[in-house]
Formats: C-alpha cells, sequence, structure tokens
C-alpha cells in the first residue's frame, strides 16, 4: 500500500509542477525527475513485489533509471541557483550513461515474453556480471552527484553574504534536506540494502518534497518565482569578477567609504528589510564589486554582517530610548530593517553573544 501511496504523489506532484503558472526551469527539471521517481516505483511495485507480470514489455525498464536520479538531483540544484546557466544541450550528457545501459539491454528488450519472465524468475541469470558492475557504477555516481549538488549550494550561501543583507527566502536551506535524503538513499544502496528498504525510503523521499515544496517553501506555487528573480539578481553579480582591485585605488575606496557611511547613517538604508548590495550600489552610483571590495576591507565584514550590524546597532540605540519602551523587542527589530524574529534573534545573538533578552537585562530597560 506505501508504494501504491508513493506512485500516487510523486505523479500528483509532477502534475502540479508541470501546470505551475510562470514555471521555472528548476520547475521542469524536478516535476520530470518526479515524474521519473513515480514511474520507478510503479515498475518495482510491478515486478518485484506483485511479481504478476502482467505486463512483460515493461520488464526491465527500471535497470538503468537509479543512473537519472543523481543527474536529476543535479541539474535541479544548478538551474535554481543558477536559472541561465543551462542554456545550451550540453547537460544532456548527464544522461548519456543511462542510454548505454538501455543499449547494452537491448537483446533482452527485444526478446520475447517468455524469455524476459525467466530472466526474472531465476533473478537475472545471464546478467549477473553487467549488475554488479553496473550497482558499483550507480553507487559511485550517485555519491558523486550528491557531493557536486551540495559543494553548489555551498558556494551559493557563501556568495549570499556579499549580495544581500537577509536570506530567509533565498537560502534554500530545505535543499541541505534533500541532500541528505539522497545520502541517506544512496549509503542503503552502498551497504546491501534490500530493494524493499531502498524505495520505501523512496516513497518517504516524495513526501518530503510534496511536505517541504508546500508548507516550507511555496514550491508549487507562483511565489516562488520572486526567489527566482533574487538569484538571477546573484547570479548576474556572479558572472563579472569579485574584485577589479587594478581600477580601484586607496582614495577612491576611501571616498565611497565615506559616501557609504554617511548614506548609512543619515539615510538608514539598513532599515529596508531587502537591501541587496546591488541596490545600495546603485544608491552610491558605484560599481557593486567595488563596494562589496571597499566593505570587506574597511569594516572586515560580508555585505550581510555589514548591514546586519547597523540594524543591530540601531535596535539597541532606539531600545536605550524611554519612549520605546511601550512597543515590542520584534516591533522595533522590524523598524530596524530584520524581517523576521528568527533572523533578529540569530544575528543578534551573533554580534552580541547575548539574547536580545539578555541585553535588555543587562541595560535594565523594560518593554511592552
Amino acid at each position: 500500500m506505501i508504494y501504491v501511496i508513493g506512485i500516487s504523489i510523486a505523479f500528483f506532484l509532477s502534475f502540479l509542477l508541470i501546470t505551475k503558472k510562470g514555471r521555472t526551469s528548476a520547475d521542469t527539471f524536478l516535476a520530470v525527475w518526479m515524474g521519473i521517481t513515480g514511474f520507478h516505483l510503479f515498475l518495482f511495485y510491478h515486478n518485484s513485489i506483485t511479481k504478476t507480470y502482467l505486463y512483460p514489455d515493461l520488464l526491465g525498464l527500471e535497470i538503468p533509471l537509479p543512473l537519472l536520479h543523481g543527474p536529476f538531483l543535479y541539474l535541479y540544484t544548478t538551474t535554481l541557483i543558477h536559472p541561465d546557466r543551462l542554456k545550451t544541450y550540453r547537460w544532456m550528457v548527464h544522461f548519456v550513461p543511462s542510454l548505454l545501459v538501455y543499449l547494452y539491454l537491448m537483446p533482452f528488450f527485444t526478446s520475447t515474453a517468455s524469455q524476459k519472465i525467466a530472466v526474472y524468475e531465476h533473478e537475472g541469470q545471464g546478467y549477473q556480471g553487467f549488475m554488479s558492475i553496473l550497482l558499483v557504477f550507480i553507487s559511485i555516481a550517485g555519491v558523486l552527484y550528491v557531493f557536486f549538488s551540495n559543494r553548489q549550494l555551498r558556494r551559493y550561501r557563501l556568495h549570499l553574504l556579499n549580495q544581500f543583507s537577509y536570506q530567509e527566502k533565498i537560502n534554500l536551506n530545505w535543499l541541505r534536506y534533500l541532500f541528505l535524503w539522497m545520502g541517506l538513499l544512496w549509503l542503503i544502496i552502498i551497504l546491501r540494502g534490500n530493494d524493499q528498504i531502498i524505495f520505501t525510503t523512496v516513497v518517504f523521499f516524495v513526501l518530503f518534497i510534496g511536505y517541504f515544496g508546500i508548507r516550507q517553501v511555496g514550491l508549487f506555487s507562483v511565489h516562488s518565482s520572486e526567489i527566482e528573480e533574487k538569484k538571477t539578481t546573484l547570479t548576474l553579480n556572479e558572472n563579472t569578477k569579485k574584485y577589479e582591485k587594478s581600477g580601484l585605488s586607496d582614495e577612491m575606496a576611501e571616498h565611497i567609504y565615506v559616501r557609504l557611511t554617511e548614506a548609512m547613517h543619515e539615510k538608514k538604508l539598513f532599515t529596508n528589510a531587502e537591501l541587496s548590495l546591488a541596490d545600495l550600489a546603485f544608491h552610491l552610483s558605484v560599481h557593486p564589486n567595488y563596494l562589496s571590495q571597499v566593505i570587506n576591507t574597511f569594516e572586515e565584514k560580508s555585505f550581510f554582517d555589514y548591514i546586519n550590524a547597523l540594524r543591530i546597532e540601531e535596535f539597541k540605540r532606539l531600545a536605550d530610548q524611554p519612549e520605546n519602551q511601550k512597543y515590542t523587542l520584534l516591533g522595533l527589530a522590524y523598524d530596524c530593517g530584520f524581517n523576521s524574529k528568527t533572523s533578529f534573534n540569530r544575528n543578534f545573538k551573533k554580534a552580541t553573544g547575548l539574547a536580545p533578552s539578555e541585553y535588555l537585562k543587562q541595560t535594565e530597560a523594560t518593554f511592552a
């Protein structure tokens, strides 16, 4: 019964993604991946659980499918982080191994129904050596794809620190859990877990996609297009060199830093909850790379830490004023540019070593 549930949900999620308004390339890859996952579960259920072999033509189709899951994870991650990266069809090379396996198995696919059933009833007789080699290749490829996908996410998160003053909508934390699920799945395969354990894990993997996609990140709603827009801005900035030090003199850097400091103290630009490096550079009429270099050099902080440090100092200033004690801590935090309680608490403790409430106890301030 659990496999039927997994099959149904996988196809349903694929349908939601395909019919999603404003569908992105990442959505398309995930939709196809969910469709293939549902088909893979169906083939396992038909071939290994029921063992009725009602449709002999389906026998063997599941063998190359494990080689598709790693590439789809990698391509989904790539298009989610770098929307414009896959402009050519070179990404199709990731599916060549599975195609080669299908070609190798062509004699099996063209055999009679009774011959196919006989091979399955005798646990792959005549293909044991090939299947052993294939299992090793599948395991290695799976681990490598999880590794390279996770490496992309780590690099992306590092770039966020120098591009945005907030991370709540664009940090893609849920992808880390996706990688953990895939890593667990490949670990079970490597440890030679039986097929029922493997595919039961796949069912829970599908449930995970559905839960986090709908409840956590709005994966199946138009809301995710906002995330896509922010990542596109990040991608454009990544396509230029990080710094162009030869074009930025010490005198020019000091001039930019003075203007930056004045803008922050006089106009309090940091109170914009969605302030980005590009926004600030536009306001100061300087190149984003120069501005990033100035912040890193003079403040010895990333853009993210620099802006949030200013927000924390502003919060302290407001908290010290008696007329503000009628407001809540969160209300003041929002006024300073934080867009969530979690973000405020995390950044405040990172900067001061204290929770906001602990800090206020030390200052003997009281709030509503």
